[in-house]
């Protein structure tokens, strides 16, 4: 690697100092791993302690260069997320996105409308339009290009004065103290990334990602409030329901009686500046066969992480979850049986829709926890910067119970997984087999080298000034 292998005479050289040799000149590390790449100046002689073999190796920069720690998520479908909650935007870069998937502003404004604040009584009152931007990524006829897709949405209704009590005091349960324990630092109004202002980009992201699994596979991903305190939803047919029963309500329940227990539940924590927490119930309806890969990449693994990375959560299930170790194999187990229109079915699903870490078809059942929000209006008990104990009353604006808010954001991540895994699954098992590798090798413009496609029409690739602006209309 641009190094010159120096030698010092002993006594017997072994094959295993011969490979450390090799491995040294070729710039690798037979030590410690390096935990990222580094750009190299200049030259330096190391002696390895072992074998005694002396190499020339550049100088490294002292900087080491990493990905942006804990802001990215994804494989080959990356979404990094950016912004603080009174910063002057927040938002998301996806890259790895198919080009020539049709997309519009109004597809990812839908979905940030869901989760938006202001909604209803049980929601903050924060009035935020939430409109959001895309910067790049997506041509003008409204087409993906392959390119990095940005999205921004500004910050406009922000009150930071509102946030005087935190400046030294921790919120207890919040974010808070952590922050500080970590870097030394923290956004203080509005509490920064550890805002649920934050998920404002992964609802962005995901709504990518749910046009993608929908035009391959019809795949629905549903959310819905399942539980607020001890009120749990009945009568909730995942077979049937929709989004539009889901959207029937401010609680988002598609049954409507527990729905308005829910509401009532809530309103009365918030009456007394208090809060409470609840389950989302999410479910996947066509999910491919086959997604997830053993042993660290299983399906539910992932879901788990996406779950649990969104603000407030507490538990994740799938299937039957807990309530499984109550049960014997013979109880809990699927049984396979041959429908005569969809093939291989199970009579139960027990399982959730996953097994042995890789999606079975079936409809995919998760269940997410989320605490009590930690912002009250009510005093507490709680330290300052100083290490004094102090009481606290927090003002600002803060929602109730966030699990109404939370159904979008649940959906938004379920949707990122899946998408990553299925674009893992065909990039390593749906590459071989296949009769046609014309677009693999050559490219995907025809008109270059297929004689059928040669030529085109034969009119010619100019537009006129009126032409163009029809096409691609900034409108």
């Amino acid at each position: 690697a641009g190094g010159v292998l120096v030698t010092r005479p002993r006594a017997s050289v072994t094959p295993k100092h011969m490979a450390l040799s090799a491995v040294a000149g070729l710039g690798l590390s037979s030590g410690p791993a390096r935990l990222g790449a580094r750009k190299s100046y200049g030259a330096a002689a190391v002696r390895h302690p072992a074998s005694g073999v002396t190499r020339v190796v550049p100088k490294r920069k002292e900087a080491v260069q990493t990905r942006a720690q804990g802001s990215t998520f994804g494989r080959l479908f990356r979404v990094t997320t950016f912004g603080e909650s009174h910063g002057g935007g927040v938002g998301c870069v996806v890259d790895g996105v198919p080009p020539r998937l049709q997309i519009t502003q109004g597809e990812l404004q839908f979905e940030l409308d869901r989760r938006r604040p202001g909604q209803s009584r049980i929601t903050t009152p924060r009035d935020e339009a939430d409109t959001c931007e895309i910067l790049s990524g997506v041509g003008l006829d409204g087409v993906t290009l392959g390119t990095p897709i940005a999205v921004l949405v500004r910050n406009k209704d922000h009150r930071s004065q509102d946030y005087g009590e935190i400046a030294v005091a921790y919120r207890p349960s919040h974010a808070d103290a952590t922050y500080d324990m970590k870097y030394g630092v923290r956004a203080i109004a509005g509490g920064g990334r550890s805002s649920a202002r934050e998920t404002i980009g992964r609802v962005a992201a995901g709504a990518i990602a749910k046009k993608i699994l929908a035009q391959i596979a019809g795949t629905e991903i549903l959310a819905y409030v399942s539980q607020v305190k001890d009120v749990v939803a009945e009568n909730v047919d995942h077979e049937t329901m929709t989004m539009e029963d889901v959207e029937a309500n401010i609680a988002r329940c598609p049954d409507g009686v527990s729905a308005e227990k829910m509401i009532a539940a809530i309103d009365k924590v918030r009456v007394k500046g208090d809060s409470c927490g609840g389950v989302v119930t999410c479910i996947v309806r066509n999910c491919p066969r086959g997604l997830g890969a053993p042993v660290f990449d299983k399906l539910e693994a992932d879901l788990a992480k996406a779950m649990m990375s969104l603000p407030a959560t507490k538990g994740f299930e799938i299937g039957s979850g807990f309530a499984g170790v109550n049960t014997t194999g013979s109880e809990h187990n699927d049984e396979f049986f041959m429908d005569p229109v969809t093939g291989l079915r199970t009579r139960t699903n027990r399982s959730g829709g996953v097994q042995g870490g890789i999606s079975n078809g079936e409809i995919i059942e998760l269940k997410i926890a989320f605490k009590p929000t930690s912002t009250i209006t009510r005093p507490q008990n709680t330290v300052n910067r100083d290490g004094v104990d102090v009481s606290l009353q927090a003002k600002g604006r803060h929602d109730p119970c966030v699990v109404p808010r939370a159904v979008p954001m649940v959906e938004a991540m379920v949707a990122l997984v899946l998408v990553d895994h299925l674009m893992m699954q065909f990039a390593q098992c749906n590459l071989l087999g296949r009769e046609d590798y014309s677009d693999l090798v050559q490219g995907n413009m025809k008109t270059l080298y297929d004689p059928e496609f040669i030529g085109g029409t034969g009119t010619g690739g100019t537009m006129s000034g009126k032409d163009m602006a029809d096409a691609f209309s900034e409108d």
